[in-house]
């Protein structure tokens, strides 16, 4: 929640200068979710997620609801009577970039790709690619529009050696991307489950960005919500590292994290944290 209500945020500011942009996901997923589905069903994480968000967002203070409003729209645009579907990334990304601009999506699994194409739709903006986001974003980069976002998003399965590997090709990638284009806006997600990786992983990213792109400290930014206490390996919260992150995408977070964080806290243990990343 924290990853879409921040990329909202980020494209929001994207377009607010005419100039055409691109926005990039490595791993595209379906697109869109219905919560009544069989899937939303087995897995109903979404009712303290988002659904407490839904029942509560307009009772929250202004600056909240100013902050979450981009992400929100969204879902409101999907949702005429209710809760019912909601949005992945590339629908996000869709839904709010202009005529001018353009999509670029992988998904390597192909039932994944299918859903995703009916998702989608026909839209000349959008290309979609069956291919290991890893392996293809290095041909993305640099845009022709030279402004963009890229979403780096893997699927994190269950099992600390596959976790592992998708730290080890998110900290590749983003060595391979900030070589081909250090202006470029980027936005890593990972799960909280263990502090200390996350916290290795974070010094590590921050260290490549800053010193093999050049990108200056106060713009790499972390920003994490977890709703019980961190521990035991499992799932506790998720969160994001920007670089580059948009003028004022960090002052929207640090009004919503606070709000977020008391609206879906599971017991003792919830926090939230937003922080320039640093380096080693």
């Amino acid at each position: 929640m924290v990853k879409h209500a921040a990329l909202a945020l980020c494209l929001d500011r994207l377009n607010a200068k005419p100039a055409p942009y691109r926005y990039i996901d490595t791993h595209a997923g379906i697109g869109a979710y219905d919560l009544e589905g069989d899937e939303a069903e087995r897995s109903p994480e979404w009712k303290d997620g988002v659904g407490r968000v839904w029942d509560a967002e307009r009772g929250a203070p202004q600056d909240v609801r100013n902050a979450l409003a981009p992400w929100l729209n969204i879902i409101r645009s999907m949702n005429a009577g209710g809760l019912k579907h909601y949005p992945g990334s590339p629908f996000i990304a869709q839904r709010m970039l202009r005529e001018t601009d353009a999509l670029r999506l992988c998904e390597l699994h192909e039932p994944s790709t299918v859903l995703l194409r009916d998702a989608m739709g026909r839209d000349k903006r959008v290309k979609i690619e069956q291919r290991d986001g890893f392996e293809a974003l290095p041909a993305y980069l640099p845009p022709p529009e030279r402004r963009g976002l890229v979403l780096i998003d893997p699927p994190f399965e269950v099992g600390t050696a596959t976790r592992k590997a998708d730290f080890d090709w998110m900290l590749k990638a983003a060595r391979a991307a900030v070589k081909r284009w250090p202006q470029g806006a980027y936005m890593f997600w990972r799960p909280i489950k263990d502090l200390d990786q996350v916290a290795a992983f974070d010094a590590e990213l921050a260290s490549m960005l800053i010193e093999d792109g050049g990108i200056e400290p106060e713009k790499v930014l972390a920003a994490d919500l977890w709703v019980r206490a961190i521990g035991e390996g499992k799932l506790a919260g998720a969160g994001i590292v920007i670089a580059n992150a948009p003028f004022g995408v960090a002052d929207h977070l640090r009004a919503a994290l606070p709000w977020l964080c008391e609206l879906m806290k599971q017991g003792d243990g919830a926090g939230w944290r937003l922080q320039a990343a640093s380096a080693h």
